[in-house]
């Protein structure tokens, strides 16, 4: 069970095979591998994994179970596993986390019972749900548990996953320090923590824990937690101004050119960081040059078609940019028959594109209307977890069209509006630092131009903004 809390799923899954062929009879066996080839269970499951997982609790329920309690982990985890198409992962989320609120009722006392209906409380919570109403419910059970059992990596990680949104981070501190100490030696474990640091911008914890992660899913040839705790490193670097560190990072990708992911959403990573890493620098012709590789899922898909049309938007080539628009509104119809979140997460990448194609035009009365109306749907959802953050905030991209329109205050405003969401990134600390220095507030730019050398205490020499910045404080 401590392979299974940490999400190894190929472990965990060994070792109750294992038990299995010790004691066939021992139903928990099945069970457990079944969650196992869950893998992450905050990501929809292949259809070959939902056969799978079916059969062993079909089989589960043919041995017969010993004890009420495990006659009910059976037909919970059954729920999830009710039939095979991954555009049903909703419905069967909030069964399995309806049964597993049934189970508790009967045995509150029972540890693991706790814990498993927190963590299935945490994965049925809707990314559209601001009371965070689930996701506190599972802090109170799990925090009532840890007071208990404060050695229980389980509690630690879900705590975590519970705490994965920018209201709630804050309090996701103590569970992030502890489990970074008591996690297993597992690629997902190590990363965990940083789910929590990126929230607030840690950067250097961030950095430092997927390092780690990245290295020994490495090791043991963890391909999806490798390239996930990759992903998170290479936006904690480019949050600190360690840009050659990143650079180093999205060269070496072509290495997973021939990894067929299991489910479209492992391989998002693999276009995210190329797309984030032009992006973040206004690199727009590297943006504009992009492609795909070998992804073809519309959810993947779609970061590079962004990046490509900001990219040749910004460069002065709004037509260019037609082509990968009409590309996002094809991936959203897409998904929105089997995935209503990342359709919309889809559409808010096409307004900000578009809005960036009005303003190229000499539309921007235009451009701030679509850029707004992005950051509004973005802030109104929140991010998944395969993602460290969005690949370029939309409330970030209508501070930059206002501040390249000389609109300065309100610029400011944006910037900073930005960062009670997405606190500590690079791009909207500076540029809230310039909008104050073009509009006069003195005060205000000192003192975002003090937050970002602080952020960037570890940048490489020579970096343009770090440089003005130092300039302006006469440092």
């Amino acid at each position: 069970m401590k392979l299974q809390h940490s999400f190894w799923y190929e472990a965990a899954g060994e070792a109750f095979r294992r038990v299995r062929d010790r004691d066939p009879a021992c139903v928990m066996s099945y069970w457990g591998e079944a969650m196992a080839l869950l893998v992450n269970p905050f990501t929809v499951t292949t259809s070959a994994n939902l056969r799978q997982g079916r059969a062993l609790l079909d089989e589960a329920r043919r041995i017969g179970a010993r004890s009420e309690l495990e006659t009910g982990f059976i037909a919970a985890l059954s729920e999830l596993y009710s039939n095979e198409d991954p555009a049903t992962h909703r419905s069967r989320v909030e069964r399995y986390e309806q049964a597993m609120g049934r189970l508790y009722e009967r045995f509150s006392n029972d540890l693991e019972v706790a814990i498993h209906y927190a963590l299935a409380l945490a994965m049925a919570a809707p990314p559209t749900d601001k009371t965070y109403a689930r996701q506190l419910r599972a802090a109170e059970i799990l925090e009532r548990a840890w007071a208990q059992q404060p050695q229980h990596p389980g509690i630690a990680h879900y705590l975590i996953h519970t705490y994965d949104t920018p209201a709630l981070a804050p309090r996701g501190v103590a569970a992030a320090e502890r489990y970074a100490k008591i996690a297993a030696d597992a690629p997902h474990a190590l990363h965990m923590p940083s789910h929590i640091f990126t929230r607030i911008g840690r950067w250097e914890d961030s950095i430092e824990t997927n390092r780690r992660s990245a290295e020994t899913a490495r090791a043991r040839q963890a391909v999806f937690d490798e390239i996930h705790a990759l992903d998170y490193m290479v936006y904690g670097y480019l949050q600190t101004g360690q840009v050659e560190a990143a650079r180093r990072v999205v060269a070496d990708l072509g290495r997973f050119s021939s990894w067929s992911a299991p489910a479209p959403i492992f391989a998002w990573a693999l276009t995210v960081m190329p797309a984030r890493f032009a992006l973040e620098r206004g690199a727009w012709e590297d943006a504009a040059a992009l492609t795909p590789g070998r992804q073809t899922a519309p959810v993947v898909v779609a970061n590079t078609h962004f990046a490509r049309a900001v990219g040749a938007a910004r460069a002065g080539r709004p037509d260019e940019a037609a082509a990968d628009v009409e590309a996002l509104k094809a991936a959203a119809a897409t998904l929105r028959g089997s995935d209503a979140y990342w359709a919309e997460q889809t559409e808010i990448l096409r307004l900000a594109a578009e809005a960036w194609i009005a303003f190229a035009r000499g539309q921007h009365d235009l451009a701030l209307t679509t850029i707004r109306e992005a950051a509004e749907r973005e802030e109104r959802t929140d991010k998944h977890p395969v993602t460290p953050g969005p690949l370029f905030p939309a409330r970030e991209q209508s501070g930059e069209m206002l501040l390249i329109m000389g609109r300065y205050a309100e610029a400011q405003r944006e910037y900073e509006a930005a960062q009670r969401t997405e606190p500590r990134r690079f791009r909207s600390v500076y540029g809230a630092a310039r909008a104050a220095e073009l509009g006069g507030d003195g005060a205000a730019a000192r003192r975002h131009y003090a937050h970002l050398l602080e952020i960037a205490a570890r940048a490489q020499p020579g970096l343009s903004e770090a440089e003005h910045a130092r300039a302006f404080l006469g440092r």
